[in-house]
C-alpha cells in the first residue's frame, strides 16, 4: 500500500482523460508527520529514557489520542519501546542515528509508492513496458534514497519543538496586548520631517 494517496477523477484540461481514471499522488499524511515529531521529542533525551505521551504531545503540540496509536505502530516496527504502568510511556529502541526517516514513514504508512503502478498490491496492466512506469520507478528510488540516508538524528538537529514555538508566540501576543494604547498609537505614527519640526514649512 502506498503512502497516503489522493485521488482525483474527471477530465483533464485536454478533455482526453475519462472520468473513471484516478490519479494517485504521494502525500505524507498527518500520521507520519506526528510520528516524526513524537520521535524527535524522544531523540532529544538520553537513549532509553521513558517519556509519557502527554509530555511528547505538549512539546510538539500533537493530539494525545492520535500519537498513542502511531507510537504503537512504531513499537511493532522496533523503533520505540513501550513501558506500562505508572510512569509508563515510550522510549527509543535504538539511537537516533540508527533510525532513518524512511523506516519511520514506512512503519506508519507502508511502502512508498509515487503512483499506483508502483504499488505492489495494486499493480499495473502496463507495467511491463510502460515508459512512464519506468520513469516513476527511478523517481521513487531517488525519494527512498533521500529518506533512507536521513536519520532521526539529522531531523532532530534541525527541528524546533512546535510546543515551544506556540508558547513563544503566545507570550509575544500577551506582551503586545499589555502595551498601553497611547504607546501603540505613538509607535504607529511616523516621525515628522525635520523641516516641519523646525517650522520652515
Amino acid at each position: 500500500m502506498g503512502i497516503g494517496s489522493s485521488h482525483e477523477s474527471g477530465l483533464d484540461q485536454s478533455g482526453l482523460i475519462p472520468a473513471s481514471v484516478t490519479i494517485d499522488l504521494m502525500q505524507i499524511t498527518r500520521a507520519a508527520e506526528y510520528g516524526v515529531l513524537g520521535l524527535t521529542a524522544l531523540a532529544r533525551r538520553p537513549l532509553g529514557e521513558v517519556v509519557m505521551i502527554e509530555t511528547l504531545c505538549t512539546e510538539e503540540d500533537i493530539p494525545n489520542s492520535f500519537l498513542g496509536k502511531i507510537l504503537q505502530s512504531l513499537a511493532k516496527a522496533g523503533i520505540v519501546k513501550s513501558a506500562r504502568g505508572s510512569g509508563g510511556g515510550f522510549s527509543l529502541a535504538r539511537t537516533p542515528a540508527e533510525i532513518s526517516a524512511l523506516e519511520i514513514i514506512e512503519a506508519i504508512e507502508g511502502p512508498i509508492a509515487l503512483q499506483r503502478c508502483l504499488d505492489d498490491d495494486l499493480g499495473c496492466e502496463h507495467s511491463g513496458g510502460c515508459a512512464l512506469c519506468a520513469l516513476l520507478a527511478v523517481a521513487q528510488e531517488r525519494v527512498r534514497e533521500v529518506f533512507g540516508r536521513t536519520s532521526l538524528a539529522d531531523l532532530t538537529g534541525r527541528h524546533i519543538p512546535n510546543g515551544l514555538v506556540r508558547q513563544a508566540r503566545s507570550r509575544t501576543n500577551e506582551m503586545q496586548a499589555t502595551i498601553p494604547l497611547t504607546e501603540s498609537r505613538a509607535a504607529a505614527v511616523p516621525p515628522l520631517p525635520s523641516a516641519v519640526e523646525a517650522g520652515t514649512l
